[in-house]
């Protein structure tokens, strides 16, 4: 046993020791994030590690311990029976107590990601090569969001431009996706061409975008800000310059926003029929002045 105990504070303290070092490795975990579901999903996350470590550490530290106590050199003798009932009930019930215990907390998470009830906005998002068609569904609201001017310009071969002068080099876009701080939103997501996967980590939520199906999910954000992501899915050439961008305002400034928006639209739909209309009286000024030189 003090054999066990000294490799256990001998672990403890090149861990201590390496801490400084070992600062970076926090980048390698999931992130907390900005929504109910990422704080959810991290804590799960958490615990089913922890469990495992436990898990790990007594299953070691029991084969350490039989290793070094029960060795030839000690003069401990072989056991003479080939299994134990006992001892083959106690490793079938713990495990199986361990693994019903873990599934509670996974399977309620599972369900909540999956429940979209009482979504207050519903965005579809539709994946092309190689940019997102955002619409705000029932909003009459919809634009493209493709990789940022500065980001496009610097990706090119020979360009001349340091992507590492570019602020957010390959993770901006020329038109986020807005949505509203504190509001349920549920997003439904599709694709035009090729499989894409629509990701934000702050979200802790990816879901993949396949042409001709829509799935779903949904998020809340919590706090303002801009939250960077990416296509999560190898869809072709250029795959790497499809970022994904959502801004997340406060309620009353998304609403402003989008009234905006729709007044825009309207504008540009009146503007459109305005012109189709005038094309159509000049089409038939037109013939009618044709018929009357015809006539005469």
């Amino acid at each position: 046993m003090k054999t066990v105990i000294r490799a256990l504070a001998a672990g403890v303290a090149l861990m201590l020791i390496g801490s400084p070092a070992m600062a970076g490795w926090s980048d390698l975990n999931l992130r907390v994030g900005v929504t109910e579901l990422s704080r959810e999903i991290y804590g799960l996350h958490m615990l089913i590690l922890w469990v495992c470590v436990a898990i790990a550490v007594a299953v070691f530290a029991v084969m350490i311990y039989s290793i070094a106590t029960f060795r030839k050199s000690k003069g401990a003798i072989p056991a003479t029976f080939d299994h134990s009932t006992k001892a083959e009930i106690i490793w079938t019930v713990i495990p199986v107590i361990i693994l019903v215990a873990m599934a509670i907390p996974a399977a309620k998470t599972l369900v909540k990601i999956e429940d979209t009830r009482g979504s207050e906005l519903t965005v579809k998002v539709t994946g092309y090569q190689w940019k997102w068609q955002y619409e705000y569904v029932d909003e009459g609201v919809s634009f493209f969001s493709t990789l940022a001017g500065p980001s496009n310009a610097a990706r090119q071969l020979d360009s001349g431009v340091d992507p590492g002068s570019v602020e957010n080099y390959l993770l901006d876009v020329d038109k986020p996706l807005i949505v509203p701080q504190g509001r349920k939103v549920r997003v439904l997501i599709t694709a035009n061409d090729v499989i894409h996967s629509w990701w934000v980590p702050d979200f802790g939520m990816k879901k993949d975008a396949i042409p001709g199906f829509i799935n779903e999910m949904w998020f809340r954000a919590d706090e303002t800000g801009t939250y960077r992501g990416q296509c999560a899915e190898l869809c072709g050439r250029d795959h790497g310059f499809m970022p994904v961008v959502v801004e997340v305002v406060p309620a009353d400034e998304f609403d402003a926003w989008l009234l905006e928006q729709q007044s825009a639209r309207r504008a540009e739909t009146d503007r459109s029929t305005t012109r189709a209309s005038l094309d159509r009286n000049e089409a038939a000024d037109s013939e009618t002045a044709l018929r009357v030189a015809n006539a005469e």
